[in-house]
């Protein structure tokens, strides 16, 4: 699969397709409607994206990479303030922030990036709440920042529970706050990690979600969105988020409709990167710099 432009395309027919394979050094994303399944060392990612009404371009903007080696996979939701052409601009510019930092096991440096692209004079009182986090195959290990964002929630496969995937209330005090960004261009951002196991995933989500009301007119909140998914029985990604969508649209006429919509949903699976992508790893690094692309070197 060749890298993606910022539009990634429609909404599939195909209710079970393929997974893609990322391939090494490789960006897709936008903040187009889309709904894909894609497959990396040691990862399964499904992305369901749907801009509201009939906007061609929402404000939700989505990436995922993979690094030289199949060994570092990113993971970026953004939900930007505004729409249209604007936020098609921004989305490019996280799209080059993404290529430079593709090779980085530890994202600090990418999100303090990020948060200094949304600072800057070209896009003055641009914010966004973001979820990034960043896989590491050969230790199955799962580094996640939140910049103002809706908690993550986790699915562990051995007890078969969700719960939501935020800071401990007693730390909460402790730590600086993670502002959505483009508020501060000095804050700090707190980086958690996870292990996870085969069979474990991460789902992230815009606001939409927990911004629909259950039948009595309260907003469903990310309380009420984890007791649903833990009432829908986990299944390949494409089912499980379709049914999740179908739940909630089902709970009032107006639900999904009226923001932009956006879930990823992460599982750990047991394959493991391959020594052909490791050895081949410093070429395709050598090519990128010879094409004049900014790349980090891995560490």
């Amino acid at each position: 699969m060749s890298e993606a432009s910022v539009n990634p395309g429609s909404i599939q027919s195909d209710s079970h397709p393929q997974p893609e394979h990322m391939q090494c050094m490789e960006v897709w994303g936008g903040n187009t409607a889309v709904d894909k399944w894609f497959e990396m060392p040691g990862l399964t990612a499904w992305v369901y994206s749907q801009p509201h009404g009939t906007s061609t371009g929402g404000g939700d903007v989505y990436y995922l990479s993979s690094c030289a080696s199949g060994r570092i996979t990113r993971i970026l939701l953004a939900d930007v303030s505004g729409h249209g052409e604007k936020v098609s601009q921004v989305a490019i510019s996280l799209r080059e922030l993404m290529r430079s930092h593709v090779n980085l096991v530890r994202q600090k440096r990418f999100v303090q990036a990020v948060n200094r692209e949304f600072t800057d004079a070209d896009h003055s009182g641009k914010f966004a709440t973001a979820l990034i986090g960043t896989y590491f195959a050969p230790m199955r290990s799962y580094e996640f920042c939140n910049a103002g964002h809706p908690p993550p929630l986790l699915y562990r496969a051995d007890t078969q529970t969700w719960s939501m995937l935020d800071i401990k209330a007693q730390e909460r005090d402790k730590l600086p706050p993670n502002f959505p960004l483009g508020i501060d261009a000095t804050t700090e951002y707190e980086q958690q990690s996870v292990k996870l196991s085969p069979g474990d995933a991460i789902l992230s989500y815009s606001d939409a979600l927990i911004e629909s009301v259950r039948p009595n007119g309260e907003l469903l909140m990310p309380v009420g969105l984890l007791e649903m998914v833990q009432s829908i029985e986990m299944r390949p990604p494409e089912a499980f988020i379709s049914e999740l969508v179908e739940a909630i649209r089902g709970l009032a006429p107006d639900n999904l409709t009226g923001d932009d919509t956006t879930i990823i949903m992460c599982q750990a699976t047991k394959s493991r990167p391959s020594m052909k992508n490791n050895l081949l790893a410093p070429i395709r690094l050598m090519r990128k710099a010879t094409d004049n692309t900014t790349l980090k070197t891995p560490r």
